[in-house]
């Protein structure tokens, strides 16, 4: 998995270490939603932690879902989802839920910062990331055994997108 990413450029070599953060400072033509830079810079301060299926914990190693309740725990915002699913799933409507939960809303056009997105990765295979502040992606990588910050486009078809309503 590693090679075709690779060969695509998506890694630059810049990942940001779980705790470090961005020197890069956020455009003011950026548009963030309230409470979407907060959550964005949640997901990146957790670039660099271990891979782990059903991983919740930064320190131990996260998932896609991980890496979102992680971020979203870290900005006072609790959801519950079950862990019972598998690297590849046909059928993932019972994770959906959680989204609405955490108080997302559907979201149309180009990403913003904060964005969550539902990517699938390959058949029967789905994603999460979360949209960078200075662009790109925040997501769990298993290939690479570890949260990385990749450059946009990915390259993966978004299937769903969502976004932090202002308060």
């Amino acid at each position: 998995m590693r090679g075709p990413l690779l060969e695509r450029g998506q890694f630059s070599g810049r990942a940001i270490h779980a705790g470090q953060r961005s020197s890069v400072a956020l455009s003011h033509q950026c548009i963030v939603t309230c409470g979407a830079a907060d959550f964005a810079r949640a997901a990146q301060e957790l670039t660099g932690s271990p891979f782990l299926l059903h991983g919740r914990d930064p320190a131990t190693g996260l998932d896609c879902i991980g890496l979102v309740t992680s971020a979203l725990r870290k900005i006072g915002r609790r959801i519950s989802v079950c862990t019972d699913y598998r690297l590849r799933n046909l059928d993932i409507s019972h994770l959906l839920p959680a989204i609405d939960q955490a108080g997302f809303m559907s979201a149309h056009g180009p990403c913003q910062p904060g964005d969550l997105v539902l990517l699938k990765t390959a058949p029967g295979q789905f994603h999460l990331a979360v949209a960078a502040l200075e662009g790109g992606f925040v997501h769990a990588h298993a290939g690479l055994g570890r949260v990385v910050h990749t450059p946009a486009p990915l390259a993966w078809p978004t299937i769903g997108h969502w976004r932090l309503p202002q308060s």
